[in-house]
């Protein structure tokens, strides 16, 4: 289970170029025995059969990621970049990235304390003041490495510590691509659509299309959601907790839970003694927001697996949520079997 983690977590897929993230879903969802397919947006669509005629469940996880993309190159060889999907720019300096599908290695920089003036000092650094290095000394020297249009993903090794956390790039939401991949080991009544997701962090345009073509009647969005349990953060604005069990929507700025699936997921939670716990805030979007709006409307509950410091270059996950969120959704699944 942890090793798929790590995959997920260090496999490429920035939004618009999700394709080596991809390539791995589809291996590991052929693994657990589904029907794959790709959309022509780009989603997997791992279907099993159920084994009576009945309902179908959408299970929905996005595999894109926060990223850039390389705007121009300098005479000097250094490449200027936006960002794709929301990320702060506070933290950017220094960051190593990988570009292309050749994976260049860069820097992320600016000029030296030392050279800046001081109002520069004293105000945060902007991400157009910001370059890529890759050791490039000309235009025409990091042109044979990289173009402009090409993708930027960060470079981050995967790993387990502390208390039984692990640390890793695109927890956001390869935790949930990993839930899925879980799940569809299992077999249901029902026929059962689990849908790896593009372009999620830009406007939530992958699952829009899945859902039109999958017709579901109902659908349950796995995320890897925030969460602010550190110091300094009041606690009624922690949004979630790290190890307190994976977290339940209400709503969000996208979408707002079916009530019945929400009391369902709550009563499975708790007829399982399984630790759960709401999503204390209503910022954000996911999925849901698209797939909800589907043709005649789709009734859709969120469950998110709480992970610090997602958008950045490194999130923290509690395997223990991760884990919980696995059974969770697989004793609900088999709730909508009786029903």
């Amino acid at each position: 289970m942890v090793e798929v983690l790590k995959r997920l977590s260090e496999a490429r897929g920035v939004t618009g170029s999700e394709n080596e993230a991809r390539e791995l879903i589809l291996d590991l969802a052929k693994q657990a025995g589904a029907d794959v397919s790709v959309d022509r947006m780009g989603n997997v669509i791992a279907v099993k059969k159920g084994r009576k005629d009945g309902k179908k469940v959408m299970l929905a996880a996005h595999m894109d990621e926060v990223g850039f993309i390389i705007s121009s190159i300098s005479d000097n060889g250094m490449l200027k970049f936006k960002p794709v999907g929301g990320i702060d720019q506070r933290i950017l300096l220094s960051k190593r990235v990988l570009i292309g599908k050749n994976a260049v290695p860069g820097v992320i920089g600016i000029k030296a304390i030392h050279l800046q003036e001081p109002d520069e000092r004293n105000n945060v650094i902007k991400q157009k003041q910001m370059y890529i290095d890759i050791g490039a000394h000309s235009k025409d020297e990091a042109q044979k490495l990289v173009q402009v249009g090409d993708y930027a993903s960060f470079d981050t090794s995967f790993a387990e510590f502390g208390d039984n956390k692990v640390k890793g790039k695109a927890l956001d939401d390869r935790a949930g691509c990993s839930v899925l991949l879980e799940v569809l080991k299992e077999s249901y009544d029902f026929d059962l659509a689990a849908c790896f997701t593009v372009q999620e962090e830009i406007g939530l345009r992958g699952a829009e299309v899945a859902a039109w073509h999958v017709q579901p009647d109902m659908a349950v969005v796995v995320e890897g959601t925030t969460c602010a349990d550190i110091p300094d953060v009041p606690e009624h604005m922690q949004t979630t907790r790290l190890g307190k069990g994976p977290a339940i929507s209400f709503m969000d700025n996208s979408s707002i839970a079916n009530r019945d699936l929400f009391r369902r997921m709550v009563e499975t939670a708790e007829a399982s003694s399984l630790p759960y716990q709401l999503r204390e805030n209503t910022v954000g979007g996911n999925d849901a927001g698209a797939i909800q709006r589907s043709r005649s409307g789709v009734p859709t509950v969120v469950v998110s697996v709480p992970c610090r410091y997602i958008h950045s270059p490194v999130s923290v996950m509690d395997l223990n949520d991760y884990n919980n969120t696995v059974r969770l959704i697989k004793e609900f699944l088999k709730g909508c079997e009786t029903r």
